[in-house]
């Protein structure tokens, strides 16, 4: 019987609509973008003006971190003007169309040129909670299309070997740590054979159409492989949004851009590669612990393609913590400037094209520019003391604050655009985060080996301020600096431009310093409470995990909130 129904049918809610109609390279943007370029150029031209050149050591330092500033936001706006283009052609809609052949079941075979395709998808974990690796797991296993799930447990629980088979999920464990994540997943490869493989996270939960979005770009035969966005569901406190937000105009227009120069690169999660190019090179790289970045520059000197789409098919979680977000940096930044020093991609020997070669020297040095704001901390305190200045004794005010805010307020101004609002956690947290690539600098220059740490581990946490200790002790010398400065503007009746750079340096570190003290607070509050209740030792977690009240699909679109 024919259905004569003529009510409207539900459409999707505002925030849905917004979501999928948002043009991420509107006229807007896109006018914001040359702006801030202007802006960049403009303070170029300033500071390297003679007549604007103040003394030598003060002038230096700021010669030295704003040209590193400045190089890369110059390259930032190239790169991301690139992005307009999206990488989706009529031969992936085609591909994707044909796909599953228009059948709806879960398990329909994956369909490349009319073959059927065979894809495995990778979780790796080491010591996260069950609940985490569960979550993830679950919504791997239900991803649409054929596919192989495995639990890669380089933690060797059999707690993880139980939930792995309740869940109906395969499960590996390897006898030797070596390669750390790297390794891990080189061992699933060679006991699992398949023409492509995901890997996620332990806590990436992804969506059920990561493979119907992904694989149709491997119509291409030179696709090595396709990588998506890293998205959190976690920004609930200072860390984890400054952590999260400070990525999100990578994801979101840089990466694209970089598509345009065929260098968009590896994160390591939510990433799907052909079996075939990573045979070409080995297997993943295992001898850093960037090993995603290493492994997509090993891939494109081998002429492999690489694609990134922005479409955020994965929600993960981003560090809480002081200890996790100073681990995870470290980490990362190491392996930017071990790329630097070990593997240079402007030497002759490297078969890269141009365009690669410029994108991978932005990523071997794009660290420098977590350096540079604490070189410039410094600066303030020179006049301050011995009268020492970066610009002139005649220049005004007025005219540095115009040169500085072309640059500064521009970038900070396309970065709220982007992000939709101002993020002061992200301007915050990277200012007090040079001590970390400094360090990851002194170790890639001396081989020093990085332990690998899993964000968001399980186990008992350090205090923050065993990770924040030169931040401590800059904040102590940044106010003792400004004492000094008012007592000398006092005295001057007049306030300096030193003193207003001064104080603000320290209300910024202040309130690193302050979060600190409230995560250091907060550690140990569970074990109070239950001193003073008398409570037993908790019960462990069950090794058969019960189906969440929510589905893992709410979840996701909880949590890029499109709820």
């Amino acid at each position: 019987m024919p259905n004569h129904d003529l009510r409207p049918v539900a459409g999707p809610d505002e925030a849905t609509r917004r979501e999928s109609t948002r043009n991420p390279y509107s006229p807007v943007m896109i006018l914001v973008t040359l702006i801030a370029t202007g802006g960049v150029i403009a303070y170029a031209v300033f500071l390297l003006n003679p007549e604007n050149r103040g003394d030598a050591l003060p002038y230096a330092l700021v010669i030295g971190a704003e040209a590193v500033l400045v190089t890369h936001a110059l390259l930032a706006m190239w790169t991301i003007l690139a992005g307009s283009k999206s990488p989706r052609d009529h031969a992936y809609f085609a591909a994707q169309q044909a796909l599953l052949d228009d059948r709806p079941e879960l398990d329909a075979p994956l369909l490349l040129h009319g073959r059927e395709v065979s894809v495995a998808v990778f979780i790796t974990c080491y010591g996260e909670p069950l609940e985490v690796i569960g979550r993830t797991a679950r919504a791997a296993r239900d991803i649409h299309g054929r596919h192989s799930t495995w639990i890669l447990d380089d933690g060797r629980s059999d707690d993880v070997r139980r939930l792995a088979a309740d869940l109906g999920v395969g499960y590996l464990r390897r006898l030797s740590g070596g390669g750390a994540k790297a390794g891990n997943v080189n061992h699933a490869l060679s006991q699992v054979k398949s023409d492509y493989f995901c890997i996620f996270d332990a806590d990436f939960v992804p969506s059920p159409e990561f493979l119907v979005e992904t694989m149709p770009f491997f119509t291409d035969a030179n696709v090595g492989f396709v990588q998506t966005p890293q998205s959190y569901g976690n920004l609930k406190n200072f860390v984890s949004r400054g952590a999260g937000y400070m990525q999100t105009v990578f994801y979101r227009f840089v990466q694209p851009g970089r598509n345009h120069f065929n260098a968009a690169f590896c994160v390591g999660t939510n990433v799907v590669f052909r079996r075939a190019a990573i045979d070409d090179v080995g297997g993943i790289y295992t001898d850093s612990k960037s090993e995603d970045v290493w492994t997509s520059l090993m891939l494109h000197e081998r002429g492999w393609r690489s694609v990134y789409i922005p479409d955020v098919l994965a929600v993960g979680d981003a560090p809480e913590t002081i200890e996790d977000y100073t681990k995870q940096q470290l980490r990362w930044a190491t392996g930017g400037f071990e790329i630097l020093f070990t593997h240079n991609p402007l030497s002759p020997r490297r078969r890269l094209t141009l365009d690669q070669r410029l994108m991978y020297v932005v990523t071997a040095t794009h660290y420098l520019t977590g350096i540079a704001p604490g070189v410039l901390l410094l600066v303030p305190a020179l006049e301050v003391f011995f009268d020492l200045r970066p610009v002139t004794l005649g220049t005004s005010v007025a005219t540095w604050a115009l040169a500085y805010a072309g640059f500064y307020v521009m970038q900070i101004l396309l970065a709220s655009y982007t992000l939709g609002s101002f993020r002061w956690e992200v301007l915050l947290l990277s200012t007090a985060s040079f001590p970390i690539y400094h360090q990851a600098l002194v170790n890639a220059f001396s081989g020093k080996e990085q332990k690998w740490h899993v964000t968001g581990s399980a186990g008992r946490r350090s205090s923050p301020f065993t990770f924040i200790r030169p931040q401590v002790y800059l904040f102590v010398f940044l106010a003792l600096t400004s004492v000094v400065a008012i007592w000398r503007d006092l005295n001057n009746a007049q306030l300096s431009l030193a003193t207003a750079w001064n104080l603000t340096n320290t209300a910024a570190l202040g309130v690193f310093i302050g979060v600190a003290f409230a995560e250091h607070a907060t550690r140990d509050r569970p074990k109070r409470v239950a001193a003073r209740t008398g409570a037993e030792r908790p019960a462990p977690v069950p090794t058969t995990i019960p189906e969440p009240v929510a589905a893992t699909r709410d979840r996701w679109i909880e949590a890029k909130g499109l709820s």
